[in-house]
């Protein structure tokens, strides 16, 4: 049984996910105890036990603690074995892809063809956008050997969520990554969304419009959705030739669309002008998945964060690996 102290650096719902999807993915127990101890509402939320409920139908898992507010779980998977359907429902706003984040550790390494469909909020706070995952994530899964392509999103804002990502999984091997050189650019889009009550106003246009004054698009596309609570959002993905960079920002009520677009512009640029070839935000989602790929793996990135340093000491209670975290030089290292 690998014993996991959650509390452990940043301390949050990261350790939860990490933890439960190596356990399915190498068949190893785990305890995970302190879960989420320094957060103003310690313990399981509701999104943490969705992405726990998801990892155990994919390995046939016994899990001990599983519900609201415990600060304890015990999860002791069984053969891995997804079903080539599975859906997740939150239930609430909690975001879909910090759920994606925990399932397609194991999902990456079943060898099976899996269609997978999350519920939940799409565009929140304190997450990555659905457009961040499929168009940044799933494209860097994509280059170490892993397709994922976004079949189906329907965004879910807070409070109500009633967002919808589906995507097919198909089996692959997970090869190790070398990218410290990010190649010539090829492209730079923007897409900003807003609930159709927001039409009048012009919020997915304006959000654009002012992101374009800082960063130029090569494309650029407003769109008004469907959607059970009102919102607004914009993401910019920067292409080259070896990796994709991905930035966005999330409207709210009282903050002007201009501003909206104002940050996720600054962002992009901010990227944009530095030699990462991985945001801060891929820095640490990719790190399960190098470690489960074998071989050495070394990847230049935007930032250090916390998230980095916490996903690496738990990768490495599973795993026979060392990650060297060179932050003068934004170098992540991963050796057998």
């Amino acid at each position: 049984m690998i014993e996991i102290d959650g509390s452990h650096l940043e301390g949050g719902g990261q350790i939860l996910r990490t933890a439960v999807g190596l356990s399915a993915a190498t068949g190893q127990p785990c305890r995970i105890f302190n879960i989420r101890k320094g957060r103003r509402t310690p313990g399981l939320a509701p999104q943490h036990l969705s992405g726990v409920t998801a990892v155990a139908q994919v390995c046939n898992a016994r899990v001990e603690g599983a519900r609201v507010g415990s600060t304890e779980l015990r999860f002791l998977p069984g053969v891995l074995a997804p079903p080539p359907r599975l859906s997740v429902h939150v239930g609430t706003a909690g975001a879909v892809t910090l759920v994606l984040q925990a399932v397609m550790i194991p999902l990456a390494v079943a060898g099976r063809d899996v269609e997978l469909t999350v519920t939940g909020g799409t565009h929140v706070a304190w997450s990555p956008t659905a457009d961040y995952f499929t168009q940044v994530f799933s494209h860097l899964l994509g280059a170490m050997g892993v397709r994922v392509l976004a079949l189906d999103v329907e965004p879910g804002f807070y409070p109500k969520g009633g967002g919808k990502v589906r995507v097919a999984v198909s089996a692959g091997r997970l090869q190790p990554l070398v990218l410290t050189e990010r190649g010539e650019r090829v492209r730079t889009r923007a897409r900003s969304i807003a609930t159709a009550d927001l039409a009048k106003a012009r919020v997915a246009e304006r959000q654009l419009e002012a992101a374009q004054e800082i960063v130029p698009m090569d494309g650029a596309e407003a769109d008004y959705v469907r959607a059970p609570s009102t919102g607004s959002a914009i993401h910019a993905t920067a292409e080259y030739a070896n990796c994709r960079l991905g930035a966005g920002a999330l409207g709210d009520r009282g903050k002007r669309a201009e501003k909206v677009g104002t940050e996720c512009a600054r962002d992009i640029r901010w990227l944009m002008n530095g030699q990462a070839c991985l945001d801060e935000h891929a820095a640490d989602q990719i790190l399960p998945y190098v470690a489960l790929a074998g071989g050495a793996s070394r990847v230049r990135v935007a930032g250090v964060t916390d998230h980095c340093r916490t996903n690496t000491w738990v990768i490495e209670q599973f795993l026979p690996v060392r990650f060297s975290l060179d932050e003068e030089h934004g170098l992540i290292s991963c050796s057998p």
